[in-house]
């Protein structure tokens, strides 16, 4: 399967893609990765037939097709925040940021604010001019903008560059009327772009749709409550999407490990997922034959009981799927305090 995980790491993060996993019948096990209308990776002639009748999936979801069960899943790229501006706000942010799991680039102008930045953990740091700095920065449907520069001038130079750009979100502080004067000036500025000086509805569109004055309505004063509110609001809108990172680097990296490679493996995906179970469908985690996992499907004693059915299979070619029930007597004595059921699907591979 090494040649499957490759293409997933190498999919266009712009494109609907399509992965769709047999999980029941003769189909059980087999694969089909798609994007767009384009099979990228097939391991069965048959299930390439149903490719056409898989585009118009919006969402995880089962689904079967002539006797055969396939869970399907819309993949997402890594999540990615782009923070405009190093100050006292910034600090918490990037904190936060790492610990949802975004990949958290800074764009600074100042050299000091900038070493700030790195010391509070951001992957990626641009010390340039905001123009020049987001001029390198692509935007995708994964990809959330957070402006927390030091002046108005400076929103606006990358509301500009910004705005354009796909996104998933963009969001803006400052007060109601710096913001006004903000969005008038960039709209004004943008009416000349190439993508909007010929179609004004969708230039209107995309200004209406940033986020400001940034953040979720709590009361927030201090930084660390600002960043609170700012990034309460992109998890609203992150899991609001109907697609997921799934894949994540660290979990590409793990199955294509050279390292690994004669190992015994078992990934394991939820597909499906009933009342207060703490992780989503599509939500994955790989268990090696050293002991060694990457990611999570909850914890607790829920994942030691998928790690020990894991173990068992990492010797056999047969996926198997089961189910974790946290609702029952027993399950509240073994401290599954969630209440759900997941089922999960486990796939041995080397």
């Amino acid at each position: 399967m090494k040649e499957l995980y490759e293409a997933i790491r190498d999919l266009n993060p712009n494109a609907k893609n399509l992965l769709v996993t047999g999980i029941e019948g003769p189909m059980l096990g087999e694969k089909l990765l798609l994007s767009g209308e384009n099979i990228v990776f097939s391991s069965s002639n048959v299930l390439s037939t149903y490719s056409t009748q898989l585009l118009n999936i919006e969402k995880n979801q089962k689904l079967e097709l002539e006797g055969n069960t396939f869970f399907c899943e819309v993949l997402g790229a890594e999540k990615k925040l782009v923070i405009c501006g190093g100050g006292h706000v910034s600090m918490p942010i990037i904190t936060m940021g790492k610990m949802i799991g975004f990949h958290v680039t800074v764009l600074e102008d100042r050299p000091s604010f900038a070493n700030n930045a790195r010391r509070a953990g951001a992957d990626e740091i641009i010390c340039e001019e905001f123009a020049k700095g987001l001029d390198t920065v692509s935007g995708d449907k994964d990809t959330y903008f957070v402006i927390v520069t030091r002046g108005h001038r400076f929103d606006m130079v990358c509301l500009e560059k910004i705005v354009p750009k796909q996104n998933a979100y963009i969001g803006m502080i400052g007060s109601k009327v710096r913001v006004k004067n903000v969005l008038e000036a960039v709209e004004e500025t943008l009416s000349t772009h190439p993508d909007y000086k010929d179609n004004e509805t969708l230039l209107k569109q995309a200004m209406s749709s940033i986020y400001t004055p940034v953040g979720l309505k709590i009361n927030a004063q201090t930084p660390e409550e600002i960043a609170v509110s700012i990034m309460a609001e992109i998890i609203l809108v992150k899991n609001g999407t109907s697609w997921t990172n799934a894949f994540s680097k660290e979990l590409l990296k793990g199955i294509l490990d050279e390292e690994k490679a004669k190992m015994g493996k078992v990934l394991a995906t939820i597909i499906s997922r009933k009342g207060s179970a703490p992780r989503g469908v599509g939500t994955k985690m790989v268990f090696f034959q050293d002991g060694t996992t990457i990611g999570t499907i909850g914890g607790g004693c829920a994942e030691a009981d998928i790690q020990r059915k894991s173990i068992l299979l990492m010797n056999e070619n047969t996926p198997k799927v089961c189910k974790v029930d946290m609702t029952g007597r027993e399950a509240e004595e073994d401290g599954m305090v969630c209440g759900g059921v997941i089922e999960v699907i486990l796939e041995p591979f080397h």
